[in-house]
């Protein structure tokens, strides 16, 4: 490493989204920033490789990008120059029923959704069609630390008043099994209770962005959010370095900003004495990390043989049955058992973008939600969920990849017992993360920064955890935006 002194420079540690992110929020205001990653390649949740046979193309995490393609981040970049292309499916997600009651299919279009929706389309019209027209307000808003004085009010408060809600509450406008389902799949994305409070909020945001925005995935895999960034920062005249692992600050040569994107409990470490101990118990005792998840890759021939058309067009599948079956399940979860039948995310990239597949194989990746550092093997119980509503699909499997929650653990330091969105998603933490605290980026040590998804706004990859950091380090620099 090269060494340099000054205020004007900055090292992140770790080089994920956000750490990029960070990077780059940095270098296009003046600092001299230099990226350490300890994984020999970059891009965290974000990476993408050939799993299981060659040619076929899969993402180790991330790989649909609804909150990505709507970030204010990303969306002020001129990444389609850096190589960064959204692609979109002709459905943007379905979520199939048993005994061929139909999938219900959520398309960009309100008005395209709710015309499948049948007799509950005008009570989705109604509740989606203001805040999907409020979507880039409401990103703007909800991607931000909630401790601020809103630059939306009256959209923020209309939106606010549901999100306060269970899901559970919000799912009693529908009266059809499609409409709650479709619904609870989408909630079900906050890993937690469905009848918790703030409980809907998760719900009704990714609903409302992906009818604004869609649900799109990276043309050429996840990995070219990373590359996209990490191409803008060399140009900014940033460095990156990989394979070089931080286990202090007194490791790193002399920089006047440093930003980590860890998850709390390592940089507690990495920051060692010098973190405040009202912070320390925060990192490491009050924090909470969330359930876990259990990743199957398979490359399918034909790809996967769904009952329902619906299903066979669309990106993104939720599969867990009626909205009931789901709330048993995460509850489940929640509680540390593991469901039999557990909720499942299926993606099936290749519909949008092609050129991941290799010939008639096609890539097809699936998330189970299971609990925190769950030691089992769900493959089976995810083929069972793959059968019950599509059966045919074991015999077409061609390779397949499995990962528990400590081998997630283990590709990304981040993932603590499989957890993949950076904390539990609590009604605290889902508010104020990862510490009660008006700036929550700050560690209580001068310069240093937490900058990693167990920050707000959390998961995803739209890159404002570490965008928001780096500002929060610009303000205490004195460096306007």
């Amino acid at each position: 490493m090269t060494t340099r002194t000054g205020q004007d420079e900055a090292i992140v540690v770790g080089a994920g989204p956000n750490g990029l992110a960070a990077a780059v929020t940095l270098a296009r205001h003046g600092l001299r920033v230099t990226v350490l990653e300890a994984a020999d390649t970059i891009g965290g949740g974000t990476r993408s490789g050939e799993l299981t046979v060659p040619g076929v193309l899969f993402d180790h995490c991330s790989s649909t990008h609804i909150m990505g393609a709507g970030s204010p981040f990303l969306r002020s970049l001129d990444l389609k120059r850096y190589g960064l292309e959204w692609a979109w499916p002709e459905v943007d997600l379905a979520h199939p029923l048993d005994g061929g009651a139909g999938a219900g299919a959520l398309y960009r279009s309100v008005e395209e959704t709710a015309a499948g929706l049948g007799e509950d389309g005008p009570a989705w019209r109604r509740l989606f069609g203001p805040l999907a027209a409020d979507a880039e307000a409401l990103t703007d808003e909800v991607m931000r630390p909630m401790l601020k004085v809103p630059r939306h009010p009256f959209r923020l408060a209309r939106f606010g008043l549901r999100a306060l809600q269970p899901a559970s509450l919000v799912a009693r406008r529908f009266r059809t099994a499609r409409a709650r389902a479709l619904f609870g799949g989408v909630a079900a994305h906050l890993f937690g209770p469905l009848d918790q409070p703030v409980g809907a909020s998760v719900g009704l945001m990714i609903i409302a962005a992906g009818h604004r925005f869609g649900w799109p995935v990276a043309r050429g895999g996840s990995q070219a959010i990373a590359d996209a960034l990490a191409a803008m920062l060399t140009e900014a005249g940033g460095r990156i370095e990989t394979g070089v692992r931080v286990r202090s600050l007194a490791e790193l040569p002399p920089a006047g900003t440093v930003l980590l994107d860890l998850a709390p409990a390592a940089a507690a470490g990495v920051i060692g004495d010098r973190l405040p101990p009202r912070v320390r118990r925060a990192y490491t005792t009050r924090f909470r990390h969330g359930p876990g998840a259990f990743k199957l890759d398979l490359a399918v021939e034909g790809g996967v043989p769904w009952r329902d058309e619906a299903c066979r067009r669309a990106g993104t599948l939720h599969l867990g049955g009626t909205f009931e079956q789901i709330a048993r399940a995460e509850a489940e979860m929640s509680r540390g058992r593991m469901p039999e039948r557990p909720f499942m995310l299926i993606s099936q990239q290749y519909l949008a973008d092609p050129d991941r597949s290799a010939g008639e194989v096609h890539p097809v990746s699936a998330y189970a939600h299971v609990p925190h550092g769950w030691p089992g093997d769900a493959t089976e119980a995810m083929l069972d969920q793959f059968e019950r509503f599509a059966p045919g699909t074991r015999e077409r499997i061609v390779a397949a990849d499995a990962k528990s929650t400590a081998e997630l653990e283990r590709d990304n330091a981040n993932y603590v017992g499989g957890d993949i969105v950076g904390g539990a998603n609590t009604p605290l933490q889902l508010t104020m993360r990862p510490r009660v605290a008006l700036d929550p980026y700050r560690t209580g040590v001068p310069g240093v920064y937490l900058c990693s998804a167990a920050t707000p706004p959390g998961a995803g990859a739209h890159c404002m955890s570490g965008h928001n950091a780096a500002l929060s380090a610009l303000r205490a620099l004195g460096i306007r935006r």
